[in-house]
């Protein structure tokens, strides 16, 4: 007189065979995956964006917040120009940006990112600002690193 258990015929593993497969679709698999994904990529991606290896100086400015896609320039310690990653003559600065952006009449929507070597030398900053400003870019900020909190 047991009731419940046992091998009769009233136990759930009697009426699951006449019920057909199991169709609900376990989601925690590609949960599982798609948060990984997600960690990978966000570790990834600001590593992507350095081109040239350049030492920012030092400030305590905070950071600039932009909608559109700015432009890269980059200087190095020697004064070397460089467009993304590939190295420009300061002679072709002007005319290669102004392609980018599509001509001069977009040239003070976009907006320049200029990354100087700390030992960069003054004049070819100046210089490559100066360029700048006569094409048309007005949105121009030099890129720094935050000092650290003594």
């Amino acid at each position: 007189m047991a009731m419940g258990g046992g091998s009769g015929g009233g136990g759930r593993r009697g009426r699951r065979g006449r019920k057909g497969p199991l169709t609900e679709i376990n989601v925690t698999p590609l949960v599982d995956v798609m948060l990984v994904l997600l960690i990978i990529f966000m570790i990834s991606a600001p590593l992507l964006t350095v081109g040239v290896p350049v030492e920012l100086p030092q400030t305590d400015a905070s950071a600039v917040e932009t909608n559109n896609e700015p432009l890269s320039v980059s200087i190095d310690q020697q004064g070397a120009v460089f467009i993304a990653e590939s190295e420009t003559p300061f002679e072709e600065l002007a005319p290669r940006l102004l392609q980018e952006v599509g001509g001069a009449e977009q040239a003070g929507e976009r907006p320049v990112f200029v990354r100087a070597d700390g030992r960069a030398p003054y004049q070819a900053v100046a210089r490559v600002m100066a360029r700048l400003s006569a094409s048309g870019f007005t949105k121009m900020n030099l890129i720094t690193d935050t000092a650290p909190e003594a």
